[in-house]
């Protein structure tokens, strides 16, 4: 079974295919276009975000089906998600999905942005719950307790800006360019993670939430006091960010008594976090390469698993939401 995937839903347009072989999903094509009209404001406009996905999405799927080696009429399912995101931009990806689904007569599914990122992830271990989920990237910090296929129950989240979002921000205020996240961890690699005494977020909570808006604000008040290096700003606050989402996600862990862990979202891409958490007793799992940013094959991925486990998804009366919690607290 072939099933296309596609994401829209912010500043990249991803199409992905993966094909069930065998009972076990595997990407065949990961194809992203990557908008970088954006970075001359420091952050996404959302109207400029949809008008470059209706510009690409044709090219970037033919260029998918190229890569696999496949034509259009192989498709056997389409994937795209439905939210959480940019409204305007999601609903070019789920409507051009759906125009697919329903020119080639074959069934749509409807994907969870947050499911997809955790599918990325999952399976390149081919995991069966129960394990943890931290999704963690520039629209979202979540952490899930996964016990079956399908549930997802929400154990923490951010209180505040997400941890790719705080690491924008940061990176704008040290003049350091956008996205945030890759930019801050190229300054860190010159810089002294000691150098700036961050206090940890919620460091005495009896939850699992996360918190980064003091940490951007204590960040600022380093840039105007022109005490230190902006290497050394960078390095700190990146070991700040890296030591709240690791000792959050163990302190989870031993307590609902969960052993593995699966880490997704863009700032899984971060070396700092993946040491970080190699350096625990825990299983972690992080997506391959490139399915740590927003892409089409992470949506195939969840919709290949749907398929696997029987589950039905809802399809072409899906409609794109800008807020659409995976799971209740």
């Amino acid at each position: 079974m072939l099933i296309l995937g596609i994401d829209t839903s912010c500043d990249d347009t991803g199409v992905g295919l993966v094909r069930i072989d065998g009972g076990v999903p595997v990407v065949v094509a990961n194809t992203v276009w990557t908008q970088m009209v954006h970075a001359k404001f420091g952050g996404v406009m959302p109207e400029l975000a949809s008008r470059e996905h209706v510009e690409r999405i044709d090219e970037v799927t033919v260029a998918a089906l190229s890569e696999a080696g496949v034509k259009m009429s192989d498709i056997d399912a389409v994937a795209a998600t439905h939210g959480p995101g940019l409204v305007g931009a999601l609903l070019v990806g789920l409507l051009y999905g759906k125009g697919l689904a329903q020119g080639l007569g074959k069934p749509f599914y409807a994907v969870h942005h947050l499911e997809g990122h955790i599918y990325a992830a999952a399976s390149e271990a081919e995991l069966a719950p129960p394990y943890l989920a931290l999704v963690v990237s520039g629209g979202h910090t979540h952490l899930f307790d996964i016990e079956r296929v399908g549930e997802y129950k929400l154990v923490g989240a951010t209180r505040d800006d997400a941890a790719g979002e705080a690491f924008d921000k940061v990176a704008r205020l040290l003049d350091l360019g956008f996205p945030g996240g890759p930019a801050i961890s190229r300054a860190a690699e010159s810089g002294d993670a000691a150098a700036v005494p961050f206090t940890r977020p919620l460091a005495g909570q009896g939850g699992f939430d996360f918190s980064f808006s003091g940490l951007k604000t204590a960040a600022l008040l380093a840039v105007r006091g022109g005490r230190y290096r902006t290497e050394d700003i960078a390095a700190s606050f990146q070991r700040a960010v890296v030591d709240a989402l690791v000792t959050t996600t163990r302190r989870a862990a031993r307590t609902l008594g969960r052993d593995t862990v699966v880490v997704s979202g863009g700032v899984a891409a971060n070396a700092a976090l993946r040491e970080a958490f190699g350096a625990t007793d825990l299983r972690v799992f992080f997506p391959g390469r490139g399915l740590n940013t927003d892409n089409g094959a992470m949506i195939a991925l969840a919709g290949a698993a749907a398929v696997l486990a029987g589950r039905e998804v809802e399809g072409l009366s899906a409609g794109a939401a800008a807020y659409l919690p995976l799971a209740s607290s």
